[in-house]
């Protein structure tokens, strides 16, 4: 069923996107410790002596705020290197360990120091080749919260990239005129990110410690804010953990796929942990090689059930503690979840790959250069939501099912005949890229979960976009 709220026309026309978007991730050093183990006061002091820039003396090394990171960045050895001593002190890593240290490294992390978008990004995602799929995903939003409240609420996007998605979303909330009802908050660990994002979206920012207040308390958990053009106010956070506690509606698009996974392989001695190690034959290369475990890690112990049918395995601890984290905020809270992220149902193995120049490329080599990912695995979100009968889920269904629900066509037929003819091919092109089944229609899921006291509330009104619908039209 479609709601009357879809055929609202949102602007003259759409404007097709080539610039890439960062899934993001949730990472978070509360250690304060570098590769190598020591502290970052430590590890600066190592190429500074005791006469440490003042800069360098205030940075946040617990959330990757570091003031001056091309000066300490020419001053360090490379990723490669760094992970390369570590392994040769204490041995082969695991995935997850490798993962998180390509991707988030302070200094040398592929989303921590550079934009990763543009005509020389890595990966390109739906938001930003067409306006029309953060249209359809602002209408979703309006539908089923006009359906369960009327009053404020919290848009909380996860890994929010360039901040496109968001700025659709709310350009429909300001057509719809429900946009003095909405504040944003964004959870971003990249400094270069979240200021990309701060331009995007604000007209002024203001940044904050987020660590106490002026009165040196430990009370402000968001690390800048800022307010849009039409008034709303943004705010970012280091952590799902510090987003304040109200009804709120959370966004993950590719950004699950980003958190760091274990991988686990079935042998004829049981099951054994995939770990990153040295490879001796790399010839000049700045590459590692998979090797197995020798005993059960206690990963595998934590991780892998007995009865696992499969033969590789890979899980990813850190979207399991968000998954536990939002099923408590929302029954506790009230509001939904919208995921957005290509992957499976419990059904695949092994996903863990990489992309450079929109070319799948070996995770092993040049670590820090290229967009490591595996496919989400949405079964992990349907337990983790029905322990205690706390959260109900509808999906995963695939991108395309869940767009042309939503009227993505009825959509895109405005746009057309509003459109310069000099730009229908590219609408065209654009709302193909997003839908067809060869391209991300069917690899991308939708997965969605609403408290589960609303159970017979769906009952007589159904989730949109998730019903299972033979003969979608082609």
């Amino acid at each position: 069923m479609q709601s009357p709220l879809l055929c609202v026309r949102f602007s003259r026309y759409g404007e097709p996107r080539v610039r890439r978007k960062s899934a993001g991730s949730l990472e978070r050093n509360g250690e304060k410790r570098s590769f190598l183990g020591k502290t970052i006061d430590v590890f600066v002091r190592q190429y500074y002596g005791e006469d440490v820039p003042p800069k360098l003396r205030t940075m946040q090394s617990r959330h990757y705020s570091i003031d001056n990171t091309s000066e300490l960045r020419s001053k360090q050895p490379s990723l490669f290197q760094q992970l390369s001593a570590r392994i040769m002190a204490c041995g082969p890593i695991t995935v997850a360990d490798y993962m998180k240290e390509v991707l988030t490294h302070p200094t040398a992390g592929y989303y921590m120091n550079k934009d990763v978008f543009g005509e020389k990004g890595d990966f390109i995602t739906s938001p930003e080749i067409t306006q029309i799929f953060g249209e359809m995903l602002g209408v979703w939003i309006i539908n089923e919260w006009s359906k369960i409240s009327r009053g404020p609420f919290q848009l909380v996007e996860l890994g929010p990239g360039r901040g496109t998605l968001s700025k659709d979303i709310l350009r429909v909330f300001k057509q719809l005129k429900i946009i003095d009802k909405v504040s944003l908050h964004l959870v971003e660990v990249s400094p270069t990110l979240s200021a990309i994002q701060a331009k995007n979206l604000c007209t002024s920012t203001e940044e904050v410690n987020p660590l106490t207040n002026k009165n040196g308390e430990n009370s402000i958990s968001h690390y800048r804010k800022g307010i849009t053009n039409d008034g709303v106010k943004i705010f970012w956070y280091y952590s799902i953990t510090d987003v304040p506690r109200d009804f709120s509606i959370f966004l993950a698009h590719e950004f699950f796929d980003a958190l760091p996974i274990h991988k686990f392989q079935r042998t004829s001695e049981g099951w054994r942990e995939v770990l990153v190690d040295i490879d001796p034959v790399a010839n000049n290369q700045e590459k590692f090689r998979y090797v197995i475990s020798r005993m059960a890690t206690p990963s595998v112990k934590a991780y892998v059930s007995e009865n696992e049918p499969r033969d590789h395995l890979e899980v990813s601890p850190q979207s399991i503690v968000i998954a536990d984290h939002l099923s408590s905020f929302l029954y506790e809270n009230g509001g939904f979840v919208l995921i957005a992220d290509y992957g499976h149902d419990g059904e695949k193995t092994d996903t863990f790959r990489a992309f450079r120049q929109h070319q799948l490329h070996d995770p092993l080599i040049n670590p820090g250069t290229a967009d490591l990912t595996a496919d989400v695995d949405f079964s992990l979100f349907k337990r983790i939501a029905s322990n205690d009968n706390k959260l109900i889920t509808f999906g995963p269904i695939n991108q395309r099912d869940f767009l042309k629900q939503l009227g993505i066509d009825i959509r895109l037929q405005m746009l057309l005949r509003n459109a310069p003819e000099d730009q229908r091919d590219q609408i065209q092109s654009a709302y193909h890229m997003i839908t067809d089944e060869d391209q991300m229609g069917k690899c991308f899921k939708m997965l969605s979960m609403f408290p589960a006291i609303l159970k017979k509330h769906f009952e007589k009104w159904p989730v949109s976009g998730f019903q299972k619908i033979d003969g979608l039209k082609k």
